[in-house]
Parts: C-alpha cells; structure tokens; sequence
C-alpha cells in the first residue's frame, strides 16, 4: 500500500511492502539493551497486552515477546505481514493488516501501545484520539525512533547517494521532527546510543530497504542505486566495520 504524505519527501509516494524481503533479512537491527531498557521501564512485561502500530515484519514483538507479554502487531502491508508472521512462527504474536488509522479493537484493551520508527506516517487527527481510546487507564504509549549518526563517513557516502538518484528524499527529518512534537501530555524521554556492528553486505541491505530506496524508487533506480553503492563500498570501506546510532525512546501515561 502506497503511502503519500505531503510532509514526507516532498510528497512522493513510498511502499515498504516493495522492500519487504530485504527489509526482513536485513532490518532486524535493534540492539537487546534498548529490549532490556523497555523491559525495565515496565513496558512488554508479563501481564500486559500491547499494540504495535506500523509493526513492519514484527521487529518489535519478536524481540520483546521473551519478557512476557501478549502482542498484536498491525501493519497496513500485507507483504509485510506476510513476513511478520514467518519470522514468528512458534511464538504467540498475532498480526494483522490494517492501517493504523482503521483499527478495530475494543476501546480500553491495551495496557501499552508502541509505534517504532512509523508514527510520522499516520494521521494524527485520527490516530491520537484513538490511542487514548484503545490503552487502559495509565495505559502507556511509546515512540522509538533510531537513526544513524549521519555525520559518520559511511552514512553521509550512502545518503548522498540515495539522494543523488531520489532527490525526494528528505531521510530522517520527518523523525527529527515527530521526536519534538507531543500529542499527549507529560512526555518522558531517553536515548541510548550504540555502535551497530555491519558487513558490506548487511549495510547495502539495510540502506536498500529504507524509504528513499526501494520504498520509493523505481527499478532503474534501484539498479543503478544497487550497482553504485555495492561498488563505493568495496572500494572504501573494509569487510566489517560499525555505525554508530541512536536510539530515541519517548513515552507518555495515558488516562
């Protein structure tokens, strides 16, 4: 389902269901200490039902699923559900396909609702009133949002190309923006920042299935895209290396 914001890369329209099967392989990337930080915050813990809006291929829910809760994961990809449901066989997540915007659960029937790396994308008007509808009395909702240090060698090469190629693309500003705009009252905030280990391989990968490559362009683009970037990577940089990121966690007590 394409996607078209007007605030987002100049309007382009971009589909993370185009990136679903590279996006599976290689965007399993949050670190267990941002895990183990939600856990100790008392979100994704025994007991609880939580919502994860804009779930992708269930990043979120499977890495959070040992500490106990019960997870439902919505996306409004199937391709991306599709995914979701393969990478979770054997556990207990449920998914759907649904836009964030049209969900249909019984009001007051989570305890957390968590929105990583995707809340930018949805209707605000729509989906605020029905966050408050949806959690519980001191429900919690939660944001995440993780981006590369973009001042590093390696993401300003790989950001100057994708916007060689798609000058649309506006990278990560539309989550710099959502991090200082609260629609809910008394937000609390953390950050954790970690050096992400990667391949020349894991990184082609998880730069191909962003929203200003495969999301968004076409196939030449992302044949020329595949081609330059394998090549500058091979020539400048070595086998393994880091990149270091951080983590932006942003929550708020509901009712």
């Amino acid at each position: 389902m394409e996607i078209k914001k007007e605030s987002i890369d100049q309007g382009q329209g971009f589909d993370f269901g185009r990136t679903s099967e590279v996006y599976a392989k290689y965007r399993d990337i949050y670190p267990e200490c941002m895990f183990q930080k939600l856990a100790d915050l008392g979100i994704g813990i025994k007991g609880q039902r939580v919502l994860d809006l804009g779930t992708g291929t269930g990043v979120i829910p499977r890495g959070m699923i040992k500490y106990g809760a019960q997870w439902i994961g919505t996306d409004i990809s199937e391709n991306q559900i599709k995914y979701a449901r393969e990478l979770s066989e054997g556990t207990q997540i449920e998914y759907r396909v649904c836009s964030a915007e049209e969900l249909d659960f019984e009001p007051h029937s989570f305890d957390v609702i968590t929105a990583a790396q995707c809340f930018w994308y949805f209707d605000s008007s729509i989906i605020v009133p029905k966050i408050k509808e949806l959690l519980k009395k001191d429900g919690i909702f939660l944001k995440i949002y993780m981006s590369y240090i973009k001042e590093e060698q390696i993401t300003t090469d790989s950001n100057s190309l994708v916007k060689k190629i798609n000058g649309n693309w506006s990278g990560g500003n539309p989550g710099i923006k959502d991090l200082t705009t609260h629609y809910f009252e008394n937000p609390q905030m953390d950050s954790i920042i970690v050096d992400l280990p990667f391949t020349r391989e894991t990184w082609h990968g998880r730069m191909l299935s962003s929203r200003g490559v495969m999301a968004a362009m076409n196939q030449d683009q992302i044949n020329q895209f595949d081609s330059e970037h394998k090549k500058m990577l091979q020539e400048k940089y070595p086998q393994a290396f880091t990149v270091k990121h951080k983590i932006f966690l942003t929550w708020y007590r509901i009712g």
